[in-house]
């Protein structure tokens, strides 16, 4: 502490200078408060730190604001596409009809089989479908349900190839059992889709692949003044749609064993 007449160094405790010899009766409490104000200041963290952090998340924002939002994903031309339908869309359809012949017709068996086949057989092709990389649920779930549709009717005329009747729903009670059928189906293969997409995800994260676009990077700095890096938010966000789409995809699973099963429950 200095002395506020000649400005001479001086012990905090001393009350009178020992260079000017000035007593510091009326200004000791100031200076005692000029005291601790310096100890607090020198008490301060360098925030250098955070700043050159604040500058390099800017930085990032900066460049992925620049940069496309996200890696363009190869996406199947037409030859690929139609592939793809008659792979994972066609090949079911004609499985689920070649079932249906072999249990109800060839082996007359209880037609239960026929609903836990028709369950757990679209399954793995919607898994694998979703597995490969990332599409648009929406448009293959339609199509999915005209699969669904199209079996039950399919189903439908081969039966009517044998015993002779309409292959069309005569009665409401006829149209339920089409329409909870061709869910149970059509369900099943939601359930693999969702399952495909949560393993993709899953793939994704263990190779390290880390968003490109700002509205990560964005919140990283706003939640907990940047604490949170974006790579780490990133893998919450992550694990995230991961139990959500579990979670989704179990409820699918539950909805199409009812649809499927609930008249031999």
């Amino acid at each position: 502490m200095n002395c506020p007449y000649c400005q001479s160094e001086v012990h905090p405790d001393a009350v009178v200078c020992k260079t000017c010899q000035r007593d510091f009766y009326l200004v000791k409490p100031m200076m005692d408060k000029i005291a601790a104000l310096e100890k607090q200041l020198a008490e301060v963290p360098d925030t250098s730190a955070q700043v050159a952090r604040i500058a390099a998340l800017e930085l990032q924002v900066q460049q992925a604001s620049e940069a496309p939002a996200t890696q363009p994903q190869p996406q199947p031309g037409l030859g690929g596409a139609l592939a793809d339908v008659l792979g994972y869309l066609v090949v079911p359809l004609v499985l689920l009809l070649a079932a249906h012949a072999a249990i109800t017709i060839v082996f007359d068996l209880n037609i239960l089989y026929l609903r836990v086949v028709s369950i757990v057989l679209p399954m793995p092709f919607g898994f694998l479908l979703f597995r490969k990389h990332a599409r648009r649920m929406l448009p293959w779930f339609l199509g999915v349900v005209a699969l669904a549709l199209a079996s039950v009717i399919g189903m439908s005329g081969i039966t009517s190839l044998s015993d002779g009747t309409p292959v069309m729903p005569q009665n409401n009670f006829e149209w339920k059992e089409v329409i909870e059928y061709a869910a149970s189906i059509a369900f099943s293969f939601l359930t693999g889709m969702l399952l495909g997409s949560v393993a993709l995800v899953s793939d994704s994260g263990a190779r390290g692949d880390q968003p490109k676009g700002p509205v990560v990077r964005m919140l990283s700095i706003m939640i907990d003044d940047g604490k949170v890096s974006p790579e780490k938010l990133h893998a919450h966000l992550k694990k995230l749609q991961e139990y959500t789409g579990t979670l989704v995809a179990l409820g699918t699973t539950i909805v199409s064993i009812y649809t499927g099963l609930k008249n031999f429950l």
